[in-house]
């Protein structure tokens, strides 16, 4: 990796477009899955310093959701596949834009101080992979600008799958 990582402050949408990129350039000729995820997980940490309180990834291994490489607070370690928002991501095999993490039935309060979250599950030939967390310690803090721009992430990540080294 030669590239070097700058974030300029400006709008959310610009912000994606600046780092989608760099996360590219981090994931290509790498094969080391924790290596990419860690990787991923740092620079939207560092895109997003006052909107992100915690990103990360859960990996799915075997009937569970594991945690994987991320950025903030300690976490809860696994989630059953329907529970919470990360494990009802990964069961119906969406996106979920979740702007009061009360409101949510079955919300799993690893972070008390978690208010929003967004929740994009990682598919390679439709089958979960793992799922993309980001929480926020401001309500309503995510939207389709986060969904769109996480998704074409989640979309590069799955390549990291097809060639994984663990």
């Amino acid at each position: 990796m030669d590239a070097y990582f700058k974030i300029t402050k400006s709008p959310k949408k610009q912000v994606y477009e600046e780092i989608l990129p760099q996360i590219v350039s981090l994931l290509e000729g790498e094969d080391d899955l924790t290596a990419n995820l860690a990787n991923t997980a740092a620079v939207l940490k560092m895109a997003f310093p006052t909107t992100i309180s915690w990103v990360g990834f859960y990996i799915l291994r075997g009937d569970e959701l594991v945690l994987g490489p991320f950025q903030g607070k300690p976490a809860c370690v696994r989630i059953r596949p329907g529970k919470g928002v990360c494990g009802t991501a990964a069961a119906e095999r969406k996106t979920l834009i979740v702007p009061n993490v009360e409101e949510f039935p079955g919300h799993i309060y690893c972070d008390p101080d978690s208010r929003s979250e967004i929740v994009v599950p990682v598919l390679l030939r439709g089958k979960v992979q793992c799922v993309v967390d980001l929480d926020s310690t401001t309500l309503g803090a995510f939207d389709e600008t986060d969904k769109v721009y996480l998704e074409r992430i989640a979309a590069r990540i799955s390549d990291c799958f097809d060639q994984k080294h663990v």
